[in-house]
């Protein structure tokens, strides 16, 4: 397969803000490549540096093979994560607007349809609903049937449905060929239609893999969650690894109710074991909730984990720091 997305050490700092520190990334013609992290993590940042919108410190990026700046217009689609067109366009008339700044686009009728606002395609802008607005947003980044498609949080502020309709068209446009890279929040999205996620913390890519591999390798085992009362060394003689709520487990960025057991290492059918258990040691329980591990535990295992030793760092540097300071009465 050929790259046709690549970023290579990229780092950009905005004054004393470290934006990217090192951040190297390669997606592959006509995959979805989903971009992960927490706010300020560098995802809209290094998406600016692949569409050629701002100029990396240091490091390269190449688009189709060439400069971002220097592309073929019409082979790029580009969604910001801010983009606000004029108020007083219908829907038609922002597409027809965006279909005439190419040679050849699509027909703009058939990009609402697309996005599913042929019922408003005579609504003002303005007075398209939020979720509307954005699937306006993401049909005038398609009038031009891009060859790379690059989404800054394509769906936010979209209801399900119409969540829905633009994984569907993203679906459809990875059938043809497009490459697709896209920023998001949603773990669902990323899991759904990315054939491969990198999770971007403190300006560095953490990980990078099939949603699947990612999942296997950092976000634990399934579990199960007992609501209960009982004294957690009942559970001592169950063959099953038990944590009581408020222990560390291998999710220790996972909140659990108070009063609740999780049994770990645990398939759906060997629940019946342990409400065996439960009855065979008069272990009353208001609740059992078995999960398997997704896309959303290996956010919150490895962005936590950065943040902790982020923070562990700084607090090490600020008593470092204190150290150095002259105590009173001496001359620094």
């Amino acid at each position: 397969m050929t790259a046709v997305v690549e970023a290579t050490d990229v780092a950009k700092t905005y004054g004393e803000t470290v934006a990217l520190s090192s951040a190297s990334l390669s997606v592959e013609a006509g995959e979805v490549y989903a971009l992960i992290g927490p706010n300020g993590a560098g995802k809209t940042t290094l998406v600016r540096a692949l569409t050629g919108t701002t100029v990396p410190d240091s490091g390269s990026v190449r688009v189709l093979e060439g400069e971002p700046t220097a592309i073929d217009r019409d082979r790029l689609g580009v969604l910001p994560q801010d983009f606000s067109p004029p108020d007083r366009l219908t829907a038609r008339e922002l597409l027809t607007y965006y279909a005439g700044l190419y040679d050849d686009p699509r027909d703009p009728d058939d990009v609402l349809a697309d996005v599913g606002l042929v019922d408003a395609s005579n609504t003002w802008y303005e007075n398209l609903s939020g979720g509307q607005q954005r699937r306006a947003c993401v049909g005038a980044t398609l009038v031009n049937d891009p060859d790379v498609l690059v989404l800054d949080e394509p769906t936010t502020g979209i209801d399900p449905a119409g969540r829905r309709t633009i994984w569907r068209l993203i679906e459809a446009l990875t059938e043809r060929g497009t490459t697709v890279l896209l920023t998001t929040h949603d773990m669902a999205e990323a899991e759904r239609l990315a054939d491969r996620v990198g999770l971007l913390a403190d300006g560095a890519l953490i990980a990078q893999g099939t949603p699947a591999a990612l999942v296997a390798d950092h976000a634990g085992s399934s579990r199960l969650a007992i609501e209960t009362d009982a004294d957690p060394q009942a559970f001592e003689d169950l063959a099953y690894p038990v944590v009581a709520s408020g222990e560390s487990d291998s999710k220790p960025h996972r909140r659990r109710q108070p009063d609740t057991i999780v049994v770990q290492d645990i398939e759906p059918a060997d629940i019946g074991v342990v409400v065996d258990y439960l009855e065979g040691n008069d272990l009353e329980y208001s609740g059992l909730t078995w999960a398997e591990p997704d896309l959303e535990d290996v956010y919150l295992a490895l962005a936590d984990s950065t943040e902790r030793e982020r923070t562990t760092k700084m607090g090490t540097e600020t008593d470092a720091d204190a150290e150095d300071a002259p105590q009173t009465g001496e001359t620094a």
